[in-house]
């Protein structure tokens, strides 16, 4: 019996839920880890454990026969992601939950500015617009002035600058590489790159520490899968609002498991972010254009 297509967006939007489940559990369990492991040991942790899940991708790799440039690409992106992926850590242990998923959200507007600068894609103004929302609504999250900024909202800025690059790299590689080689060459190249960043620092890390940092690799992984079931189930335009819950996850798993009170211009700012992702993503729904903007978790861990 052939599947109901009618059934499909109902099935994109589950997947997404649980998506947006697995990335608030990759933050909660961050968090849960602290700052006695440095933020570069911690990540590398997580992408060494999270080798095993390699496996299956070692042999679409071998027989991709890589050219010089497109190596070149891979380990750029690798760079870039490395850079990323210790901000994030490093934020996530000092910010609230709440405030590292909403400044996350900054990913996918930095692609947008990222393509029409590198990719050639047009920078029309109601796009131009949707950026400036998005800034501001970064600022309403931060409010330089009205109060103290942690060197963990300092991180997330460019957190997000350097997961936008490396997804733009994704874009071109994706184009002449299969998605196992793709995602493969990240894991590689972001393990080989925060290797020495986390030699520099190492800290003997507990077996309660591993064990919750192969969590962080698990449900990493599964949440890129299931955003992948979800994108082959349903349009961008479908899977992208339901993305977005992951603020609401991370400000109820922030006020239950950390204590950390909600804080309304936070949410405020989160929303007016969220509004104006869901508008480039519309628009380029509307244009029949290929898909830039990501969704919401693809630049992530």
């Amino acid at each position: 019996m052939t599947e109901n297509p009618a059934h499909r967006p109902v099935i994109g939007i589950f997947w997404m839920l649980v998506t947006g489940l697995c990335f608030v559990a990759v933050t909660a369990l961050v968090k849960l880890v602290g700052i006695r492991i440095p933020a570069a040991e911690a990540a590398f942790l997580r992408y060494a454990l999270g080798l095993v899940f390699l496996l299956p991708m070692i042999g679409p790799i071998r027989r991709a026969r890589l050219t010089r440039r497109q190596l070149g690409l891979f380990g750029l992106r690798g760079v870039l992601h490395t850079g990323g992926v210790i901000l994030w850590f490093f934020a996530m242990a000092r910010i609230p939950l709440a405030e590292v998923t909403a400044m996350n959200y900054l990913a996918p507007v930095y692609v947008t500015v990222g393509a029409a600068l590198f990719l050639g894609e047009k920078l029309a103004l109601r796009r131009i617009m949707a950026v400036v929302v998005a800034l501001i609504g970064t600022a309403i999250i931060l409010r330089p002035g009205f109060r103290e900024l942690d060197m963990g909202h300092i991180a997330m800025l460019f957190t997000a600058v350097f997961f936008a690059g490396g997804y733009l790299l994704a874009k071109v590689l994706s184009d002449e590489a299969s998605p196992a080689v793709v995602v493969g060459m990240l894991s590689i190249t972001v393990t080989i790159g925060l290797a020495p960043a986390a030699a520099a620092v190492w800290v003997t890390p507990t077996p309660w520490e591993l064990g919750v940092l192969f969590l962080v690799a698990c449900f990493a992984t599964a949440g890129h899968y299931t955003m992948t079931m979800a994108f082959a189930a349903a349009p961008v335009t479908v899977t992208q609002p339901v993305s977005f819950l992951q603020l609401v996850w991370a400000v109820l798993l922030g006020l239950v498991l950390f204590n950390e009170a909600p804080d309304i211009w936070v949410i405020v700012g989160g929303l007016v972010i969220i509004g104006a992702i869901s508008f480039i993503t519309w628009r380029e729904a509307v244009l029949n254009r290929r898909q830039i903007t990501p969704l919401v978790g693809q630049t992530k861990l």
